[in-house]
């Protein structure tokens, strides 16, 4: 099946118990057993749940992977790959990075002697003089967020897998419909599936999708194990969710490709972060590895000061501004104060986060409309 196809029915059947063509919600913790001491397919809600399992199925079935899992968010999800390494291991990864998984790695895990570090992975003389014999995991965030970089996926992995690495590619911000890196070469796929799989803002979910058995089998034991799973209703909404991803993803980017275009011109935008502009300099890796150029974008202004910023995102209309991204609706955000606040400004300044820099979620409004938003927006400084 072609992904459109896969996007409505991929893993899925109709529900054995009542015909139902959309997955129920099954909205149980327990299950009764048929006698005592069997082993069966459903008997406690964290171990597996009809609604959860059928959400696997479709991740897995888009990303083409053999196995998926669901958690309860997309920290969750991380969290559950970085039970994969221990104490003294060495994970490297991109020095543009979100900032919940930046937290998490230099504030959590850090603690439990897990050395991280960030490299530019675009630039594989350095990466390769970090890997070493206690590096475990390489983290590639492509794009990243919120700079817009692009990592060549199929380049990182090869590096690795000459190591024994595993290679992790967060995959939010392009959805499976953009980009599919287990065909690059990764080892796991995850996705906040509170972005573009939900699409809605309307739930709060993470995936992951594995192509090999026995990593599948570790990470299903520390789902369990741990707990951090994806309920019924929020599998439910994340699913519902997948059916229509190739139908809003096209509309994201027609209108992130207009606004880019836009502000590219703007006499008081200074640069426009968006791997569809060939002014973008990883714009030939996004071309080859990616279908489109997503619906996420950021840009700064001229006046570089963070009063600047707030007087745009103030005087804002249609975008609205708010955490998260990846909804029908269009998003602003401003990451130095957002969802970057946790990452110190010394390495916000390093990695190019301006104090004017301003990120757009594009949502599937009419593009018209958005630019004239935008317009006066800008017109407030």
């Amino acid at each position: 099946m072609k992904f459109n196809t896969k996007a409505v029915h991929g893993g899925q059947k109709p529900d054995p118990a009542t015909g139902a063509v959309m997955q129920p919600i099954y909205q149980t913790s327990t299950f009764a057993i048929n006698k005592p001491g069997a082993h069966q397919e459903f008997e406690y809600s964290r171990s597996g749940n009809p609604t959860r399992q059928a959400l696997e199925k479709a991740i897995a079935s888009i990303e083409n992977g053999k196995f998926g899992l669901a958690f309860s968010s997309g920290m969750a999800a991380i969290d559950a790959v970085l039970r994969l390494v221990k104490p003294g291991d060495e994970v490297v990864a991109t020095h543009d990075l979100y900032g919940g998984t930046y937290r998490i790695f230099t504030r959590v895990y850090k603690d439990y002697g897990i050395k991280f570090n960030f490299v530019n992975l675009n630039d594989l003389g350095e990466l390769e003089k970090q890997l070493g014999s206690k590096t475990k995991l390489i983290w590639i965030e492509t794009p990243t967020n919120p700079l817009l970089k692009i990592i060549d996926i199929k380049r990182v992995a090869e590096a690795g897998h000459k190591n024994g690495i595993i290679i992790v590619v967060d995959n939010t911000f392009a959805s499976p419909y953009l980009q599919q890196p287990l065909k690059l070469g990764a080892d796991i796929v995850m996705h906040s599936a509170t972005k573009y799989l939900g699409g809605h803002s309307d739930v709060v979910s993470g995936v992951l999708t594995v192509d090999d058995e026995a990593l599948a089998k570790r990470l299903y034991f520390i789902q369990n194990s741990t707990g951090a799973i994806s309920g019924p209703m929020d599998s439910f909404l994340v699913l519902r969710g997948i059916k229509t991803l190739h139908l809003r993803m096209q509309r994201h980017c027609e209108n992130a490709r207009k606004i880019a275009e836009y502000l590219e011109e703007h006499p008081k935008v200074a640069q426009t972060f968006w791997p569809g502009l060939k002014s973008h300099p990883n714009h030939q890796t996004a071309v080859k590895q990616m279908r489109d150029f997503g619906g996420m974008l950021s840009f700064s202004l001229k006046n570089d000061t963070q009063n600047a910023a707030f007087k745009v995102l103030d005087a804002f209309n249609l975008f609205t501004l708010a955490e998260s991204l990846g909804g029908v609706e269009s998003l602003c955000g401003h990451p130095a104060s957002m969802s970057h606040a946790s990452v110190p400004a010394e390495v916000r300044q390093q990695t190019g986060i301006a104090d004017s820099l301003i990120r757009l979620s594009v949502g599937i409004e009419d593009a018209e409309d958005l630019i004239k938003d935008l317009d006066n927006a800008l017109s407030a400084i």
